[in-house]
């Protein structure tokens, strides 16, 4: 059974050798390559799917202005057929003053930068562990290799020929660098020059600090004179670079802490900004901003974006600080994008589903007044959950059509909501509407021309 499985895994490996050089696979090929192509397939899957970028305004300001707008379609349509039929405005006003509850809307699929945060994690997630598992593993053999010069330079002391010395170190324990010594061994004995095995031994390492040394052990023996002496102090000036390597990333590692604190604190502020202060400053109508229609502004979505490209960059600027490499900065982007998708997802993307309140107009609706002044007395709207108790801070939110400006805000401890709509010039009825979460109530004003 054992000789079996024995057979199978030399057949295996004789493939896999037979396929690397036919086809001469890279590293790369399994751990960028092929993730990069299942990047690309999540994302022609989302977007089969319906999925899309968020461009414009959102979902709900868009259902919102399609409300109004059939407001002002039925308002027309009323003032129309009571010219026609020779009503009085009253009955229009009756006609268009209503109350209702808005049906759920379905989740957005304007997601598509979301699908591009997780297609870019899944793309580099696998090359980054790839690269810091090579690092690793480079650290341990250039470690190993030193204690290897160590060892060699001790047989060289004792009078024994280096490439004897080479072949009788590889039969003990060197750490992860014994089988690429037991490799340049192996040359040796076929009867390769010690350059030439020196050199395969580098390559099989592939470190720039343990290719520095072997030229140098290699001139020596070409030189000549105390090689021995002159491989033990290049072990121990090669022992003596890693060490201050490992204190030089260690002194930088603080700088690689303030960026991840800078990027756990911007998370938090974005929370603070859009649960408590975005808000309020929309509630108030954005005046400085436009109005009305600067309520609709996703705010939320570009914080989004600026968190990702923030965790983004900043994870590559990480790895060329501490370890001056770009790409060994890609396991930092991908753990900031990853826990601050996350963060976003959680506390500051996610929309709550409107609830349902009821609207009463107290006083203040369905008021006539001539073109050009404001209106006498404000509209006051009383919001009530369904219970009967006051809705206290609520999100009120207010349009009029088919013209004029009016301001949303919240409403007070007693779940009152004043507000004075300032109607356009031009005569007709006008529809005031006040939205709160699912439910909304409307009443009219009518401009009379002089």
């Amino acid at each position: 059974m054992n000789l079996n499985l024995a057979e199978k895994k030399l057949i295996i490996e004789r493939y896999l050798f037979v396929i690397n050089v036919r086809f001469n696979i890279k590293r790369e090929h399994i751990t960028l390559g092929l993730p990069v192509f299942l990047a690309i397939l999540f994302l022609s899957f989302a977007l089969v799917t319906g999925h899309t970028f968020p461009v414009g305004e959102t979902g709900s300001s868009v259902s919102g202005e399609a409300a109004e707008k059939l407001d002002s379609y039925e308002q027309l349509v009323a003032e129309m057929e009571a010219q026609e039929n020779g009503e009085s405005t009253a009955a229009v006003e009756e006609n268009v003053s209503r109350e209702g509850t808005l049906p759920l809307e379905e989740k957005s699929k304007a997601d598509m930068d979301q699908m591009l945060v997780i297609a870019f994690i899944i793309a580099t997630l696998p090359y980054s562990i790839d690269v810091l598992m090579q690092k690793r593993k480079l650290r341990k053999q250039e470690v190993a290799f030193s204690e290897f010069l160590y060892k060699l330079s001790e047989l060289m002391r004792g009078g024994i020929d280096p490439v004897k010395g080479i072949i009788a170190l590889s039969q003990g324990e060197l750490g992860v660098v014994k089988k690429e010594v037991q490799d340049c061994a192996s040359f040796l004995v076929l009867g390769h020059s010690l350059e030439y095995s020196m050199n395969r031994l580098n390559e099989a390492i592939g470190s720039k600090l343990v290719a520095k040394y072997i030229n140098i052990i290699v001139e020596a023996a070409h030189t000549g004179g105390n090689v021995a002496d002159l491989v033990f102090r290049t072990s121990e000036d090669m022992r003596a670079v890693i060490s201050l390597e490992r204190e030089k990333e260690n002194n930088l590692k603080q700088y690689a802490v303030v960026f991840y604190l800078a990027q756990g604190i911007m998370v938090l502020l974005v929370y603070i900004l859009s649960s408590s202060l975005l808000p309020l400053v929309q509630g108030t109508g954005m005046a400085m901003l436009g109005g009305q229609g600067a309520s609709d502004i996703n705010f939320k979505q570009g914080f989004f974006h600026m968190i990702a490209l923030n965790a983004l960059f900043g994870g590559m600027i990480i790895g060329m600080i501490t370890e001056g490499d770009l790409k060994q900065g890609l396991k930092h982007t991908n753990l900031l994008l990853a826990a601050s998708y996350i963060a976003c997802v959680m506390i500051i993307l996610p929309v709550a589903t409107p609830q349902t309140y009821n609207i009463a107009i107290e006083s203040g609706g369905d008021q006539i007044v001539m073109s050009g002044i404001p209106l006498r007395d404000p509209v006051v709207f009383n919001v009530t959950d369904m219970d009967g108790n006051p809705a206290k801070s609520v999100e009120v939110k207010m349009s009029i059509s088919p013209s004029g400006s009016v301001s949303s805000g919240t409403t007070n401890n007693e779940g009152i909501y004043r507000v004075k709509p300032a109607p356009s010039q031009k005569g007709g009825v006008y529809i005031v509407k006040a939205t709160v979460g699912r439910s909304y109530n409307s009443t009219t004003v009518t401009v009379q021309q002089f």
